[in-house]
C-alpha cells in the first residue's frame, strides 16, 4: 500500500513539473488544432473525422495537407508520398532521442508515438527536476501535448459549423507556431549556433531544390552538419 502511494505521489510530482513546461505548446495547439478543426468542418467533414484524424494521424502539418487530399480526387500514391515527405523529419527526431528514451520501459511506445515537433523541442532540451523520474517527466509532457491537440481539433470542428467567416490564412498558424518555438530556442545562447546552422542549411536546400522538394534534403544536410560538428557544439 505504501509503495503504491509513493508511486502515485511521484507521478503527481512529475505531472506538476511537466505542466508548466507545456503551457506554450498548449496555447499553440489549442489555436492550431481549432484552426484545423474549422478547416475540416468547412470542407464538409464532421467531428468524427476530426477526432479520428487527430488521434490516429497526430501530425499537424500533414493533417492540414490532408484536408486538401480529402477534397481532391483520390490518389493513394500521392497521399502516401506526401505523407512520407512531410513527416520524414520524425525519423531524425527519433534517432536523436534514442539515448534520452533509453530505459523508459513500458511508456516508451507512448513517447515514440506522441513525438511531434513541439514535444521534441521540449524533451530534447529539458531535464526533470530533482526527485522526479525522467520517464514520468517525459511521459507527462508527451501526453499533455497530445491531449491539447485532441481538445483543440475537437472544439474547432464543433464550433466550425457555427462560424461564418473567411478561413483563408488559418493554416498559417502552423508556421507561426514553428517561429515561436525557434525564438524560444535561440533565447538560450548555447542553442543559437544550432539555430543558425538550421537556417543556413534550410536556405541552401531551398535554393537548390526549390520550395516543393527542399524539406528532406534540408533535414539530411542539417543532420550531417550537426553530427560533424557536435564536439564543437557541445563545448
Amino acid at each position: 500500500m505504501e509503495e503504491h502511494e509513493t508511486i502515485v505521489k511521484n507521478r503527481s510530482a512529475a505531472l506538476r513539473a511537466a505542466f508548466p513546461a507545456t503551457i506554450p505548446v498548449m496555447t499553440g495547439y489549442l489555436c492550431l488544432g481549432a484552426a484545423f478543426g474549422i478547416l475540416l468542418r468547412t470542407a464538409g467533414y464532421g467531428i468524427g473525422w476530426s477526432i479520428a484524424m487527430s488521434m490516429i494521424c497526430y501530425c499537424g502539418s500533414m493533417q492540414f495537407v490532408g484536408v486538401s487530399l480529402l477534397t481532391a480526387a483520390f490518389d493513394p500514391f500521392q497521399a502516401l508520398l506526401m505523407s512520407v515527405m512531410v513527416n520524414a523529419r520524425h525519423a531524425f527526431y527519433g534517432l536523436s532521442m534514442l539515448e534520452k528514451y533509453r530505459g523508459t520501459g513500458p511508456v516508451r511506445p507512448v513517447l515514440i508515438c506522441t513525438l511531434t515537433d513541439e514535444t521534441f523541442s521540449l524533451v530534447s532540451t529539458l531535464e526533470p527536476p530533482e526527485g522526479v523520474a525522467r520517464r514520468d517527466f517525459y511521459f507527462w509532457i508527451s501526453l499533455l501535448d497530445y491531449l491539447y491537440w485532441q481538445v483543440g481539433c475537437t472544439l474547432g470542428n464543433a464550433v466550425g459549423g457555427l462560424l461564418t467567416f473567411d478561413t483563408t490564412g488559418l493554416d498559417f498558424t502552423l508556421t507561426a507556431l514553428f517561429i515561436v518555438l525557434l525564438l524560444e530556442q535561440v533565447k538560450k545562447k548555447e542553442n543559437r549556433a544550432a539555430g543558425i546552422i538550421g537556417m543556413v542549411c534550410t536556405a541552401a536546400s531551398l535554393a537548390v531544390f526549390g520550395p516543393d522538394n527542399f524539406l528532406i534534403p534540408a533535414m539530411i544536410l542539417l543532420l550531417a552538419v550537426l553530427l560533424g560538428g557536435r564536439k564543437k557544439l557541445c563545448k
